[in-house]
């Protein structure tokens, strides 16, 4: 899924866009008084035990670690924060086999909480109070938390994307929202970073989506544009026999080569970030990067075939990321 991945759904609060990131809303983070909410859990789902990954997305098997040593130590209790509150909210979406009424009921009881605890109140639901301190400290933007679980309803609604518009809308909620605060976390989000980052984020959804096709097809999603696979002879008759193939054929392999290709050079365009925020942040966006561009060299490597064998990076690829954090410029 989304997860920070996974095919777009219905977006109930579409994400606008932020012409001032910088500027902030004081009526967004004043403090008011402690009311309970309904519990936002839905069963089985649980919140993930696994280590924060956000700056892309979150979730969707995620291959991108952030929130690590490189970024001051005074900032990564914020990261982890938003990290389990989004980690918790795609848990609902899209794991465990509650019904699609019941996911989408528990994701509006998590907004309406989100909401509450903007207001100062006590909500009851732990990642969401322990938003409010970092979300205050360091003048983060509510809006952007609201963006995801627009992102995460979508996932339980849809579950195809006509064309690459489709698939960038998504990914705006999806993953832009988390590059968004990590850049207000930094005090850095003038207009230029946010669009770099933004091309950044998405591509790196992107990126998920070509290595995870055939995992989507198993839980009956397909983030891949349809467009995209149509122009390949790949159409609605088609799905299950070709997603659904133990490897990819020639078609799919095209059309994920297409669409990586495309991904490549979204990624590659947020590269005038590097240079815009702090070194520390700018050393950590260098490492996200170079980890993108090492899966889209690992699924060329398998003529992206990634059913067979699904690219992931591991301690074997730290030399080339080490020459690619050194030669991203």
């Amino acid at each position: 899924m989304a997860g920070v991945t996974a095919a777009p759904r219905i977006a109930d609060r579409p994400a606008t866009p932020d012409p001032g990131l910088a500027a902030g809303d004081p009526s967004a983070r004043s403090p008011g008084s402690s009311a309970a909410v309904p519990d936002a859990s839905v069963e089985p789902p649980a919140p993930s035990a696994v280590g924060p990954r956000p700056w892309h997305a979150v979730g969707h098997r995620e291959n991108f670690p952030v929130g690590s040593w490189l970024l001051p130590a005074g900032k990564r209790p914020a990261v982890v924060a938003i990290y389990r509150f989004a980690r918790h909210a795609d848990d609902i979406a899209d794991e465990g086999t509650a019904p699609a009424a019941a996911r989408a009921a528990a994701l509006d009881r998590l907004d309406q909480a989100l909401e509450c605890a903007r207001r100062g109140e006590t909500t009851g639901v732990p990642v969401v109070d322990a938003l409010p301190a970092p979300m205050e400290r360091h003048r983060m933007h509510w809006r952007h938390l609201h963006d995801l679980l627009s992102a995460f309803r979508q996932d339980v609604t849809v579950d195809r994307y006509a064309d690459a518009a489709a698939v960038q809308d998504y990914c705006e909620r999806s993953a832009n929202p988390v590059g968004r605060l990590v850049l207000e976390l930094f005090d850095a989000a003038t207009r230029a970073n946010v669009a770099a980052a933004d091309r950044i984020c998405s591509a790196l959804q992107k990126i998920n989506f070509c290595q995870d096709v055939a995992i989507d097809w198993a839980h009956g999603r397909i983030y891949m544009p349809l467009d995209t696979l149509a122009a390949h002879g790949i159409g609605a008759v088609d799905f299950e026999r070709v997603l659904g193939a133990p490897s990819c054929g020639p078609a799919l392999r095209a059309a994920i080569a297409e669409e990586a290709a495309r991904a490549r050079r979204q990624l590659l365009a947020g590269r005038p970030l590097f240079d815009a925020v702090p070194l520390r942040l700018s050393l950590e966006l260098r490492a996200i990067v170079a980890g993108g561009l090492r899966i889209l060299d690992r699924m060329a490597a398998v003529d992206h075939d990634v059913a067979a064998r699904r690219p992931h990076l591991g301690w074997r690829d730290s030399p080339g990321l080490a020459r690619r954090l050194l030669l991203v410029r």
